[in-house]
């Protein structure tokens, strides 16, 4: 028999949120105090929309500035509304750089980060300056980047590495940095520079510091076997890249392998109705 949580009752539902945000204006996904985040819009939605006090736990903690289109997050209630008017009810109330994209109500031991299978990321270089309509997804540089180069040092990034030395910050409580990433893709479409990577799992700042790499690699500021040697213990005597901005880095998708659960969470928007 399955294992409940606990304060788990008969008529309490679990409801798992796909929220899209433009996390500009956000100072990132996770609660901090005094600070305009994720987690704390949605939260304060749901209790301006029903008056519940509910915990809400998200897949993942996107940087501040940092973007989502497919981030997931899940709650417990005894709310007898239908899991599917979430997306309806919250809506209305949340401002329009957070919205739901789809919710559905599903099993208990369900978990919108631990049950994760896979990751997607997507890093956007933009190569013209003068576009206001997409600076603001993106960093921008106003120069060409050699392609070939930046997708021969994709191919070291696949695969289960030690990525140690691609991460931001690493505190003494992170005893494993050893991550698997099943695909890392660079491609250019109307002069801008697209760098894909779907990964189970990320360290704090590792997307934005591959990221960083491939740009320096491109740029022939570094040789392309620095993405290779960044994964052994020679980081220690290399000069580590430049963790690239986060308003490029948005989070494209998540995936769960769970036997009868939709794994798709890219969200498909629709119109509002009753």
């Amino acid at each position: 028999m399955r294992r409940l949580p606990l304060c788990w009752s008969l008529s309490t539902k679990r409801v798992k949120l796909t929220v899209a945000y433009d996390g500009t204006d956000f100072c990132g996904f996770a609660p901090q105090r005094e600070q305009r985040t994720v987690h704390g819009t949605l939260t304060e939605a749901v209790r301006r929309a029903t008056g519940e006090e509910l915990e809400i736990t998200g897949a993942s903690r996107t940087d501040g500035g940092a973007h989502a289109y497919g981030q997931v997050a899940h709650f417990d209630t005894d709310n007898p509304m239908p899991a599917e008017k979430w997306r309806l009810v919250l809506n209305r109330v949340l401002p329009e750089d957070c919205r739901i994209a789809n919710a559905e109500q599903v099993d208990s031991d369900f978990h919108s980060r631990f049950s994760a299978s896979n990751r997607i990321y997507q890093y956007r270089i933009l190569l013209h300056e003068f576009d206001p309509f997409r600076k603001r997804y993106a960093h921008t540089y106003w120069k060409e980047l050699d392609l070939e180069r930046m997708k021969e040092a994709a191919t070291y990034l696949v695969g289960t590495h030690d990525f140690r030395g691609y991460t931001e910050e690493v505190g003494p409580e992170v005893l494993n940095t050893v991550r698997r990433l099943h695909s890392v893709q660079v491609e250019e479409i109307d002069q801008q520079v697209s760098i894909t990577i779907d990964g189970t799992a990320f360290l704090r700042g590792m997307m934005r510091r591959m990221a960083g790499m491939l740009f320096e690699i491109g740029r022939h500021h570094r040789p392309v076997l620095d993405a290779k040697r960044l994964l052994t213990e020679e980081r220690d005597q290399m000069q580590w890249p430049v963790v690239l901005p986060a308003r490029g880095l948005t989070l494209m998708e998540i995936r769960y392998d769970i036997p009868g659960h939709d794994a798709r969470t890219k969200p498909v928007f629709t119109e509002d109705s009753d």
